[in-house]
């Protein structure tokens, strides 16, 4: 049984990325679920576009970047073996700084990639891309299981018919919650979603997964936190991290930090998911996104501010450690003081 299985649409392996046919599909999260369209990628540089241009958020990058490097493989279809080699490494680099942030997670993917091109034995083509591609599909599964206990974990967490908070889109961690909420018995937990503009990841992505899988879940905007934590009596607030420094700052969509602060003033706990990061000891090494103001200008392509009004757009926030209950990892939960003993084994 494949590990995606049970969970929402979009989080099929099929409709996150995948190569298939010479080019890679993407589901473009952008207008999800207003409408369902894939965008197609011909070549591995318009993966990188793809992720750049915020087509595919939160966990879906990295199936994309694994499925990009198959792409790249593909590509060297007509290319001397040297050839294909100094290919792969220029699309494994690409690939990597697609999105400053993140950068170091999608090296590991694109250059554990480019190990298989250069260590497995290949004589042809298609070998390679099916070599290529195998490895994408074991790094995707491995990624599903390591998230499952995870939200195995997190589930554990939740009292009986409790309240959740989110923050933007915790991608699988969310699905493998609502599964496991389900094999306890505790299917009336509800949720409840800060809609995350400007792409409102939490209204479009978040809630459309909690309610494919069958759980209450309930859209607020993103001024409401303050009231609705102790109006709705919440029990428990969440969010995946795009980074997690050893020192146990969090890195993740602008607005954590502020919910991370409301719920240390209303005693709620907050438990963040992700793995800790080796490379990054510190934030003085981490690069925080500043994304086109233009894009908090407009809502759903409609301009709303008169022009000459101007805009920032920092894509992520950073929330200290003070403010963090725990840090939920497959390896068990740690304290935000304490990351270093996830890599003693």
């Amino acid at each position: 049984m494949r590990i995606d299985h049970d969970l929402a649409f979009m989080l099929q392996f099929e409709n996150v990325a995948w190569f298939e046919d010479g080019v890679v599909k993407i589901l473009d999260r952008r207008i999800y679920p207003i409408r369902t369209e894939y965008v197609v990628c011909e070549t591995y540089k318009d993966v990188v576009k793809a992720i750049q241009d915020m087509v595919t958020q939160s966990g879906g990058p990295y199936l994309a970047a694994s499925m990009a490097m198959v792409l790249a493989a593909y590509q060297t279809r007509d290319m001397s073996r040297e050839d294909c080699l100094v290919f792969m490494e220029q699309a494994a680099y690409d690939i990597t700084h697609a999105r400053p942030t993140t950068s170091s997670r999608m090296r590991k993917i694109a250059y554990d990639a480019l190990d298989v091109v250069k260590t497995q034995m290949w004589n042809t083509n298609d070998e390679l891309v099916e070599f290529v591609k195998a490895f994408a599909i074991d790094e995707v599964s491995q990624r599903y299981a390591r998230i499952e206990k995870i939200g195995m974990q997190l589930a554990e967490k939740v009292p009986h018919d409790g309240t959740i908070m989110t923050q933007c889109f915790a991608e699988t961690v969310v699905g493998m919650i609502c599964r496991h909420l389900k094999t306890l018995g505790n299917e009336n937990v509800k949720f409840i979603c800060p809609e995350t503009r400007p792409y409102l990841q939490g209204a479009r992505l978040t809630a459309s997964v909690i309610c494919d899988m069958g759980f209450d879940v309930h859209v607020i905007t993103d001024n409401m936190p303050g009231y609705i934590l102790k109006e709705k009596k919440v029990d428990l607030f969440t969010s995946a991290s795009d980074m997690i420094t050893l020192d146990g700052h969090i890195v993740n969509k602008v607005g954590t930090f502020q919910i991370a602060a409301l719920c240390h003033y209303h005693k709620i706990p907050y438990y963040v998911t992700g793995t800790p990061s080796n490379t990054h000891k510190t934030m003085d090494t981490v690069k925080i996104e500043e994304r086109n103001p233009e894009e908090v200008l407009s809502h759903l392509g409609t301009k709303v501010t008169m022009d000459g009004v101007q805009a920032y757009y920092p894509a992520f926030d950073v929330t200290p450690p003070s403010l963090c209950s725990g840090v939920i990892t497959e390896k068990g939960i740690f304290s935000p003081y304490d990351l270093e003993s996830y890599f003693k084994d």
